[in-house]
């Protein structure tokens, strides 16, 4: 998609469309909160998945992805080496286990998607370091967002920190743009150059949402159509927030409110 074409797509939200998006972000934020208590030994993905669905309903929204392209779930459970994706079901978490749990939440009609990092009892110190970055990660190119920086800035901000750290950055996926809409224009990649891609304006509404491997970037999607899994099979960790840009800098939408934002 070329930079003309994707700037025409691009929605610039109003003073107002902020509130929506505020109050959506807050409640995907308040639903990661409630289900860190849920992570442990012995509970099933899909068990997760389902504890997430009620609080969703129980705040008076609805998840985002159930029935999205066909999925069938209210969030993306992904572990260890599943890069994202990943489809709640029998497994049953272990000691050692990290994973991701991604949602949206669809409330008076805007988006709030957000993803964070859970571990199971003791966790390994390279899986604890690849938390740490892939965190950072994500906020390093959330502090790239600003009125007149480009995508390209986000991106060199976040493959530059990750690299840095001898880990590499999934190129298969990305961040984008939401709203009233899950996904829309523009596609926020996790690598890039300064300088380089659309420049950013106040009112846009955006993800960015690093997925970073222990090992080397590849990956490849199974089967079933969804779940992406590091080719390599080394360990995969992904965070991500909901922001806005504004005339200084962006706010981000989904921060917790408990202050649960990285497990480690």
């Amino acid at each position: 998609m070329n930079n003309l074409v994707d700037e025409r797509l691009i929605k610039l939200h109003t003073h107002e469309d902020f509130e929506g998006m505020r109050a959506a972000g807050r409640l995907a934020a308040e639903t990661l909160d409630m289900i860190t208590a849920q992570v442990r030994e012995g509970i099933t993905t899909a068990d997760v998945d389902q504890v997430c669905h009620e609080f969703i309903l129980d705040h008076g929204a609805i998840p985002a992805s159930l029935g999205y392209r066909g999925y069938t779930h209210a969030t993306c459970i992904s572990l260890n080496h599943i890069v994202c994706h990943g489809i709640p079901g029998g497994r049953v978490l272990i000691e050692g286990d990290i994973l991701n749990i991604d949602l949206a939440v669809i409330l008076d009609g805007w988006h709030g998607d957000s993803s964070r990092m859970y571990t199971v009892g003791k966790i390994g110190i390279r899986a604890i370091r690849l938390i740490e970055v892939a965190y950072e990660a994500m906020m390093r190119g959330i502090a790239a967002v600003r009125p007149e920086a480009t995508l390209g800035d986000v991106g060199f901000a976040i493959q530059d920190y990750v690299e840095a750290a001898q880990f590499s950055v999934v190129r298969d996926f990305c961040g984008h743009g939401l709203g009233r809409v899950y996904h829309g224009a523009p596609d926020v990649l996790n690598y890039g150059q300064k300088g380089e891609g659309i420049r950013l304006r106040p009112g846009m509404f955006l993800t960015v949402e690093p997925m970073v491997n222990a090992g080397r970037f590849e990956v490849k999607v199974l089967s079933d159509g969804w779940t992406a899994v590091a080719r390599d099979c080394s360990l995969s960790a992904q965070f991500e927030h909901s922001v806005g840009v504004t005339e200084s800098g962006c706010e981000i939408f989904t921060l917790s409110p408990a202050g649960l934002n990285k497990p480690v």
